[in-house]
């Protein structure tokens, strides 16, 4: 259950438009200033994806006249997705919707001017003193040009203290993302409203802050949900849940390349599901104004058992010409047995270490996707420093059909009687490669580095391959991958060799 709110921050960008200079110099209060309700929006539930979508719920308490009428809904999404809008309110059908996502802005304002008059507001930087003139506006293509008189101007944004002053507000414009619907009702009264609708520009994704304590082998992680807003529009006091999944239509944001996956959990996290998907309820209702990144803490276990593991991975016959330096990971699970006991949302894990000092410092960090409950990750922080292995190709030789069948491994055998060997069906190639891996390790304690060869399996160029000699007792991981963990003594190094009979 998430379990607090750690920070919220909010840019709004405001806009002043002075709309009558005459009415304002009678000492009228244009509409624009005129007090006007914080917000439109009833009861707001919101349920957010990963992948920049959100389904908002949106509760109002209306007046509906009867028969025939026109209401407007401001403060909805900009970025509403008009298609998916469902309507409900008792004995009314909807006829008709519109949305007016044209918004009141700077920019809009001299577009929708071009071809009108303003006037133009000068002040002298020396003196004060302030003039006015009339101007036509021609053109905003790469800057505004406006005609005085005989002579054209461009309006230019130098600094000089000069207002545009408007006489009023183009239509079409709005102050604030507004849906209008046409509706018949069957009586007039007041009565709930609901809006139902998707939107992009609502995401969020989960950040994991991880301290690793080498010494002790284990790590303390913090699970944050991030989440954004860029709808152009504040959604207040709104009961907000949050799905870790990826629904279809809502995009691929829980797919990531290499996301250090080892095994797959089976584990069933304790958390509500939504169909094939966890929730992850904020606690309490929060306001997710526009332009605002929040996070809130769902996530928070401490002493879940990690290790360092040094790895590096090669391809078959590759040939090094200079040491390459291992990639350093952590590993560790997700299972209840090990601490940590929780299905991860797709996010970026960041791993943190203390100095000397005790002060923790940066060391690296990694994406992984959706990872149900029960999942071994190895996750790469980084390059080790003081570690590097060279593969090279030792030796590479023919060798001939009769030796490459000392090396076969099957034979059909009755009564413990050799009664078939394998034929050739034609003339082939055979090599003896010889790979050799030097090992060097600068630090002062002994380590382990898991080398993995990969390029082994069967293809359809090649018929088989054989390891005939190897050093070090190597696991097959699968038909393309043999892996060694190679220990290297402390500010030593280790030379290892391993034979490859093949067709390739």
């Amino acid at each position: 259950m998430i379990n607090r709110a750690i920070f919220g921050a909010c840019t709004i960008g405001a806009a002043v438009l002075a709309a009558g200079a005459a009415a304002q110099d009678a000492g009228e209060t244009p509409a624009s200033a005129q007090s006007a309700p914080q917000t439109a929006q009833g009861d707001v539930a919101i349920t957010i994806y990963n992948s920049n979508l959100a389904l908002v719920q949106d509760v109002r308490q209306l007046p509906i006249a009867q028969g025939r009428s026109r209401v407007e809904f401001p403060d909805v999404s900009a970025q509403i997705r008009p298609q998916t809008l469902s309507f409900a309110a008792a004995n009314t059908t909807i006829i008709e919707q519109n949305f007016d996502y044209d918004l009141l802005t700077p920019s809009k304002l001299m577009e929708k001017a071009i071809g009108q008059t303003v006037t133009l507001l000068r002040t002298n930087p020396a003196t004060g003193a302030e003039t006015r003139e009339r101007a036509k506006v021609l053109s905003v293509a790469g800057g505004t040009v406006i005609q005085i008189g005989d002579r054209i101007e461009v309006l230019r944004d130098d600094g000089l203290p000069v207002r545009v002053i408007f006489d009023r507000v183009p239509p079409g414009l709005r102050a604030r993302p507004t849906l209008s619907v046409n509706l018949d009702s069957t009586r007039a009264g007041t009565r709930p409203v609901q809006l139902r609708y998707l939107t992009g520009g609502l995401g969020w994704n989960a950040d994991y802050v991880a301290l690793y304590n080498e010494a002790a082998g284990t790590i303390d992680m913090q699970g944050w949900v991030t989440l954004t807003n860029n709808t152009g529009t504040t959604f207040h006091n709104a009961d907000t849940v949050l799905v870790a999944g990826d629904p279809n239509g809502g995009g691929s944001g829980g797919r990531y390349r290499d996301r250090g996956l080892v095994r797959a959990g089976t584990e069933a996290a304790a958390r509500e599901r939504l169909g094939d998907f966890y929730l992850y309820p904020i606690s309490g209702r929060t306001t997710i104004a526009n332009a605002q990144t929040k996070q809130v803490s769902f996530l928070d276990v401490q002493a879940v058992p990690a290790k360092k593991i040094y790895s590096r991975d090669i391809y078959f016959r590759q040939n090094d010409e200079q040491p390459v330096n291992v990639e350093s990971r952590i590993a560790f699970s997700t299972s209840k047995a090990q601490g940590l006991g929780d299905a991860l949302p797709a996010g970026t894990v960041r791993f943190y270490q203390r100095d000397r000092e005790g002060t923790p410092q940066f060391i690296g960090e990694k994406s992984i996707g959706h990872t149900p409950m029960g999942s071994d990750l190895s996750l790469v922080t980084g390059e080790a420093f003081d570690i590097t292995v060279k593969a090279e190709v030792e030796s590479r030789e023919t060798i001939t059909a009769a030796e490459w069948e000392k090396s076969a491994r099957w034979r059909v055998v009755r009564d413990g009687q050799v009664v078939e060997e394998g034929t050739l069906e034609r003339p082939k190639t055979f090599y003896r490669t010889v790979m050799r891996y030097t090992l060097t390790n600068a630090k002062r304690e002994p380590i382990e580095v898991q080398l993995t060869q990969s390029g082994l399996g069967n293809n359809w160029w090649s018929d088989d391959f054989r390891v005939t000699a190897e050093d070090l007792p190597g696991v097959q991981l699968n038909a393309d991958r043999r892996r060694y963990t190679v220990p290297v003594p402390a500010e030593g190094e280790r030379v290892i060799r391993v034979t490859y009979e093949t067709r390739y």
